[in-house]
């Protein structure tokens, strides 16, 4: 049986979302790395100064424009992220499904991520917490922040969870981690929903799409515009602010290069896919998200917003709906991936 385009569920059973939703780590302002965290000491985390009014403005015409799965952490600009959102949407609350996460110990004064703990003590105090910013008496989603916590941990978190979800602060739960082996073991509880996991045209993960359809999750893909590649709007003569991830990246971060310019090994690339991407009239954003879309019917891109105009953007992909198979098969032969 075919998915309706239209049609995206948390889980098997679980409300009906669109195909769309919204993530808000950008709306969380700057924060860093503190000491006992993964990355060294003052390591930027966010993605510099936002402005508050213009991030609910955001939200607000993203749900007039059809979204409404918003996606956000206790970790981004430590709780700033969640307040914002939950200011967003007073009075509004049963028009939203709210997915946000726990794991990473944060210290709001000095806007730091300090440790991870996931302690039922500590997961019942961050559901708690979250609740109060995000103004709401219920989580739709509530998602372990930490993608490489230890496996064998994973049953004593889920366990927590669950009482959580009996005792109606949570309504399900799922994991944020590219490590299929780790999606999997909450592939047998019944309060499992979802997995959030990188996707984009330049970054498959066949892998986790897999365990999507195994274990009857929906599918939440960050990053699917490449942390703003994607839109077009970065090149090589970018420039990004200290206090931007993007401008002294991690590792793991490779769409871009030292000082915020958009990374040179995909400019090829970007250049090879941008016709097909761009096709009917889509901004490369939007061809972009079209391509998650046609990639699997669990699939759910949560690109991120700060702005009324990105939120226009991105949502307007709607209208022009996936791929064509046709266009997919070209994309992968013009990458050099599958025939």
């Amino acid at each position: 049986m075919t998915t309706p385009f239209h049609e995206r569920r948390l889980g098997n059973g679980g409300p009906v979302v669109g195909p769309m939703g919204v993530g808000t780590w950008a709306m969380g302002g700057p924060f860093y790395a503190g000491p006992g965290w993964v990355l060294p000491e003052g390591t930027a985390l966010g993605y510099g100064q936002t402005d508050d009014a213009e991030s609910i403005r955001a939200i607000h015409c993203a749900m007039d424009c059809g979204a409404s799965l918003f996606d956000t952490s206790d970790a981004y600009g430590t709780g700033q992220g969640e307040e914002v959102l939950g200011e967003a949407i007073k009075g509004r609350r049963d028009e939203v499904v709210i997915a946000t996460k726990f794991g990473n110990v944060h210290d709001r004064a000095t806007r730091q991520l300090t440790g991870a703990d996931v302690s039922p003590g500590y997961i019942r105090q961050a559901c708690e917490s979250s609740l109060r910013r995000l103004q709401t008496e219920w989580i739709d989603l509530y998602q372990l922040h930490l993608g490489d916590l230890p496996v064998e941990q994973a049953d004593g978190v889920a366990n927590t969870l669950d009482a959580l979800c009996a005792e109606g602060k949570i309504r399900s739960y799922g994991w944020s981690t590219d490590d299929p082996d780790r999606a999997r073991k909450f592939g047998n509880r019944k309060n499992a929903s979802a997995v959030q996991f990188q996707l984009n045209v330049l970054n498959d993960a066949p892998d986790m799409l897999e365990v999507c359809t195994d274990c009857e999750f929906a599918g939440l893909n960050r990053g699917p515009l490449a942390m703003g590649l994607l839109s077009g709007k970065y090149s090589q003569d970018s420039q990004l602010a200290a206090d931007d991830i993007r401008c002294n990246p991690p590792e793991w971060l490779v769409y871009f290069d030292t000082g915020g310019k958009a990374a040179a090994s995909l400019e090829n690339s970007l250049e090879a896919i941008r016709e097909v991407l761009t096709s009917k009239g889509r901004t490369q954003a939007q061809g972009a998200l079209a391509w998650i879309w046609a990639r699997s019917n669990r699939t759910i891109p949560i690109p991120g917003i700060r702005t009324v105009a990105q939120a226009k953007e991105n949502l307007g992909a709607m209208d022009f709906g996936p791929l064509l198979p046709e266009q997919m098969k070209e994309i992968e032969g013009l990458l050099g991936r599958r025939e």
